[in-house]
């Protein structure tokens, strides 16, 4: 069975088929995944479909825009989350969080589209990252303010001493993927998204990774949400099974983490 991909602004229609009686009909997961998933889950959905009668409906977006839908009663019986606060947050709201571990580990990573950029640039080494930037340009990166990648960011360049000087020069995303796509498109000349990101686009190349320890661990907790559901419990399980981390390792994730 082909994996969809339910973008947020139709996540309403997801609810709404929640409770149809044909989706009594069969067993239909709702799962709700940080954005720079979307590769590497769907291409696990796919595995888990071929084995399982089940239906997973995967909901994509910033972390904390798909914490604040669970935490209004969006349909997700399990979420992953990219950085462990939106998790505790939810938490703090009292929402019945289960099985909760951390899956994955991620870069940051920055990164280029454009002919004009030199091949390799390591953060904190050299030039800063704003000489990177003509007058008028903008450093792409994911909304600091919420989203789990600009938090990353910002941590970063707070830790290397560029933050006051770039702040005034970001176009902020509203989630990583977008961000990413600003920097696919030339709309930008260099941006900052995951690792990850940079695996799964063909437009753009890394220039170098971010010291890991200029920001806070990147974290992907994992957890079921809400009332028991043999089906999510089922694929909670197996997103820990080796099968599954081998899936997350070729989109460029590190595994070697807690498992479930």
């Amino acid at each position: 069975m082909t994996p969809r991909h339910v973008s947020l602004p139709v996540f309403t229609a997801a609810i709404g088929l929640a409770f149809s009686p044909l989706a009594l009909a069969g067993e239909r997961i709702h799962v709700a995944a940080a954005a720079s998933l979307t590769d590497a889950f769907n291409a696990a959905i796919e595995a888990y479909e071929r084995d399982h009668d089940v239906e997973i409906v995967p909901v994509y977006a910033s972390s904390s825009t798909l914490a604040r839908q669970i935490a209004n009663k969006s349909p997700a019986a399990l979420f992953i989350s990219a950085n462990v606060e939106w998790m505790d947050w939810l938490e703090q709201q009292g929402v019945d969080v289960a099985q909760r571990s951390d899956l994955l580990q991620n870069r940051l990573a920055l990164v280029s589209a454009s002919d004009a950029v030199a091949d390799t640039f390591t953060p904190g080494e050299g030039e800063p990252i704003v000489s990177l930037l003509g007058d008028d340009e903008r450093l792409s990166v994911g909304d600091p303010d919420h989203v789990p990648a600009g938090i990353y960011t910002q941590q970063a360049l707070e830790a290397l001493g560029e933050w006051n000087e770039l702040s005034p020069r970001l176009a902020r995303g509203s989630d990583v993927r977008a961000a990413l796509t600003l920097v696919e498109r030339g709309e930008t000349p260099v941006g900052v998204v995951y690792q990850t990101d940079a695996f799964a686009s063909s437009a753009v190349r890394v220039l170098g990774l971010f010291p890991t320890d200029s920001h806070e661990p990147i974290t992907y907790p994992a957890a079921l949400i809400g009332d028991d559901n043999e089906a999510a419990a089922a694929l909670r399980q197996w997103l820990g099974s080796d099968e599954a981390l081998t899936i997350f390792a070729e989109y460029g994730f590190d595994t070697d983490v807690e498992t479930p």
